[in-house]
């Protein structure tokens, strides 16, 4: 991307900020000189600007693990129904066990989808028995389990 516009978006954003958020994305580690040399700027004016980015909460780096290399065979995507009057307070005691790595509230057919890592199918049935069900306003669910991954995107 040499000869960078500076093309500011609606967003606040401009051609270097979005370079380097798309940079970061690709490949979290990657060095902020390299970044430079790329735009014809300044080492100084990525870090700067990277930080900038992170402070307004545009870009967060983290390290991402591969739960099935993990021992976590058994992945799911549970739709989750609650009493109407307690669906926050279900979310945040769902949120809180550690087989949950993501829950969203929804709208449609369910309340919320959490997605659950779990190390087995004995695991998830623990989860689901031990932790799930037991939570006051879960009225039903529904499991789905992952055959396979088709795409995974981190925007």
């Amino acid at each position: 991307m040499e000869n960078v516009t500076r093309t500011q978006y609606a967003d606040g954003l401009d051609d270097i900020d979005r370079f380097i958020i798309e940079a970061m994305r690709q490949d979290g580690r990657v060095a902020f000189a390299q970044m430079a040399q790329k735009l014809n700027v300044s080492p100084g004016m990525i870090r700067v600007r990277y930080n900038r980015l992170v402070d307004l909460g545009l870009i967060k780096v983290v390290a991402i693990t591969n739960p099935l290399r993990m021992g976590y065979t058994t992945m799911t995507m549970i739709g989750i129904r609650t009493d109407g009057n307690k669906m926050l307070e279900v979310a945040q005691k769902v949120a809180a066990f550690d087989e949950v790595i993501y829950l969203i509230i929804v709208s449609g057919r369910y309340d919320m989808m959490a997605e659950v890592v779990c190390r087995d199918h004995s695991d998830l049935l623990r989860f689901l028995t031990e932790k799930l069900y037991l939570v006051d306003g879960v009225r039903d669910s529904e499991t789905f389990v992952h055959l396979k991954i088709e795409k995974e995107v981190y925007f």
